[in-house]
């Protein structure tokens, strides 16, 4: 089969989320047809696997210009701006009807399993430019197809690849055979059979991030419940306790995000959780009763526990992009000018500048990572920057450089960065913002189990988003 013209073919937008869904109506206002591969069942199906956790972010931050004009015609009206959806929420009353508007334009079903260059390996130069994109993709019911693309936007995420237990971003060993007690998702404590499997038992929380507070306040709300007397929290830190370990409180610019950490305070101030400090694992045994053991690099092993809730952050998989020539930052595997400003050493989300297509480009022309998986491994993430991100880049591939160079982005300050969370106190108190995190850093003394307490110590200087 000869492919088509370049100018006649669409351009391939993996993952039908937040980033790909809007990449799709910035290209539809830019005049191109868009194709968007969904590996999931419907749209937004990531999101929908979170469906019972609360954005920190208002519906005026988590819905895409180009998308309202698109839903415009329908008689679709944006929720009221100033209040906070669900996953489930943003799914069913945003994406939803933005896949619906874009009709056959979104195939569901439908896993990108290779990107090429049509006819070249990553090895061979020539003509290369000239040649389209290949897509392969692996359908729900078995079929195999190629699809040929002008230009490929990876949407895909980070979902899938979480990172693991372990310390050293291997897994732990004996992680994988304790599969069964361990999770790498906010559990759903509304849901009964979720919320049985955690009630009056004790639950490891490894993060430092919005989802472990989450987790913290979840098991919490779980403790001070009538079905749930005795549960309790064991939150698993790789470094130690500063002012800033709870995010930025009331001087959070993002209202929500500030709560998350303040909940999580709680949590461990009235004693429905432990905080065990500096403890990278190592490996995760089983006790007799078949109850999980921690042990920490430095020889330390935790009081057994039920269960344990994996909170490290994500990672990109780009097993699928092996044959097209990527920039990647060796670090954060992020592309090389994005990096930078992004790295979590240096950057919380209100310090990461406007970027766009330029910071977004590769050695392989026309191919570009947006949304949550061009972050790599950084943990700084908001909706409203994947939303310039892909309008700047579908401008470039329209050819409308002035307009894609035009990046202009404000993100709110300070606080935890990335990820969703827990906030249900919509006129909670706007921060004055100013800092990246809380006020000047203070020593927190936590309680940690008596065999295994660990003294607090303050987290290297430097970040923010400290994990």
């Amino acid at each position: 089969m000869t492919a088509p013209a370049i100018t006649e073919l669409p351009v391939v937008v993996i993952g039908a989320g937040p980033a790909g869904l809007a990449a799709a109506a910035h290209l539809v206002d830019q005049g191109i047809e868009p194709l968007v591969l969904e590996a999931g069942p419907t749209a937004g199906a990531a999101v929908r696997e979170w469906s019972h956790v609360r954005l920190f972010s208002t519906w005026g931050e988590v819905v895409d210009p180009a998308a309202e004009k698109l839903l415009a015609p329908t008689g679709w009206t944006r929720p009221d701006p100033a209040t906070y959806p669900s996953g489930g929420d943003w799914a069913d009353l945003y994406l939803q009807p933005l896949a619906d508007v874009l009709g056959a334009r979104v195939r569901l079903g439908a896993t990108v399993t290779g990107v090429s260059r049509t006819g070249r390996d990553r090895i061979v130069d020539a003509d290369r430019e000239q040649q389209p994109f290949v897509v392969h993709v692996a359908h729900a019911d078995g079929r195999e197809e190629r699809v040929f693309a002008r230009a490929v936007i990876d949407a895909s995420g980070t979902w899938t690849t979480p990172s693991p237990a372990g310390g050293s971003g291997l897994p732990a060993l004996g992680e994988k055979s304790a599969a069964d007690r361990i999770t790498y998702r906010v559990p759903d404590l509304k849901d009964p059979t979720v919320r049985a499997r955690y009630a009056g038992k004790r639950t490891a929380v490894i993060g430092a991030g919005a989802s472990a507070f989450t987790a913290l306040a979840y098991l919490a709300d779980l403790a001070k419940s009538g079905d749930g007397a005795g549960t309790k929290g064991v939150w698993i830190l790789r470094r130690g306790i500063t002012g800033s370990t709870f995010g930025g409180g009331e001087a959070d610019q993002l209202p929500a995000r500030g709560a998350l950490g303040l909940a999580a305070k709680a949590a461990v101030d009235e004693g429905h959780a432990d905080a065990v400090t500096g403890f990278r694992t190592e490996a995760i045994e089983r006790d007799d009763n078949g109850r999980l053991i921690l042990v920490g690099e430095d020889g330390r092993r935790l009081d057994a526990v039920d269960e344990v809730v994996v909170l490290t952050g994500f990672r990109p998989d780009l097993s699928f992009l092996n044959e097209l020539r990527l920039g990647l930052d060796e670090r954060l595997q992020a592309p090389v000018a994005l990096a930078p400003l992004i790295d979590p050493n240096q950057h919380s989300c209100g310090t990461v500048y406007p970027h766009g297509h330029r910071q977004l480009s590769h050695p392989e022309q026309g191919v570009y990572l947006v949304g949550m998986k061009s972050y790599g491994r950084a943990p700084t993430f908001l909706a409203m920057t994947g939303y310039e991100q892909v309008r700047s880049v579908a401008a470039a591939i329209a050819g409308d450089l002035a307009s894609a160079d035009r990046v202009e982005l404000t993100l709110p300050e300070t606080g935890v960065c990335g990820g969703a969370g827990l906030f249900d106190v919509p006129d909670a108190a706007q921060g004055d913002g100013g800092g990246c995190c809380t006020p000047a850093p203070q020593l927190v003394q936590l309680g940690a189990p008596t065999a295994t307490a660990a003294t607090a110590e303050r987290a290297p200087a430097g970040g923010c988003c400290d994990s």
